[in-house]
């Protein structure tokens, strides 16, 4: 049975191709360039951030987004940068009466244009929000007490594997890999992928089908 479906944010519902084009903006790199490390650090294990280091050694995240809000150039994404698959996915799968959630790390920021796009979703939650960040497993404990059921009735949608499928299956939840993304299509083939995520998508709309078959 499956009562409710959560979803991460970046590059799980919002494409970040433009964010991160705005990112290497700011840095004064080409944004081919800054592409290009970023993938290199993703595939290496580390820390995405670490990209930020490679081009401004001390380059410290939170101070940098405030400059830029200062500077009128904040963080953003709207309504172009969501996956086309949103908006469909999310309401079929409300119209089959599963809870569906939004809770990512993702800034405050983040919440507020998230719940300015009026998705149909029942939950939106971010990780500055709650004070955590997955893959804390205070973060997905807060997730199973925001669900209306019980963590196995929860399908966790993420596209990391570090993230998001390992912490959520810890947690009890179901998960669903999404392929998409730089960490989706550069983690595709490790084995982790299918030792811990019930399914392997390549877009949201196959969850309501997934949930029919669970549900039947």
């Amino acid at each position: 049975m499956i009562g409710a479906v959560v979803f991460d944010v970046g590059e799980t519902l919002v494409d970040e191709t433009r964010e991160y084009g705005t990112w290497a903006d700011w840095l004064g790199v080409p944004r081919h360039t800054f592409v290009s490390v970023f993938g290199a650090v993703i595939a290496s294990g580390q820390d995405y951030r670490e990209t930020f280091q490679v081009f401004r050694p001390g380059f410290d995240l939170a101070e940098e987004r405030k400059a830029r809000a200062d500077a009128g150039q904040p963080e953003t994404y709207s309504e172009e940068d969501l996956y086309p698959d949103v908006r469909s996915a999310l309401s079929k799968l409300r119209e089959m009466g599963v809870w569906v959630g939004i809770v990512g790390n993702q800034t405050v920021r983040s919440g507020q244009i998230l719940r300015s796009l009026s998705l149909p979703t029942d939950f939106i939650a971010t990780s500055d929000d709650w004070g955590v960040e997955k893959p804390s497993s205070e973060f997905f404990s807060k997730v199973v007490d925001a669900a209306p059921c019980s963590g196995d009735q929860i399908v966790y949608v993420g596209d990391r594997i570090d993230n998001d499928v390992a912490p959520a299956k810890a947690a009890g939840m179901r998960t669903a890999y999404i392929q998409r993304g730089p960490w989706g299509w550069i983690h595709r083939d490790k084995p982790e992928v299918a030792e811990l995520s019930d399914w392997k998508i390549r877009d949201l709309n196959e969850l309501p089908g997934i949930v029919a078959a669970e549900n039947d």
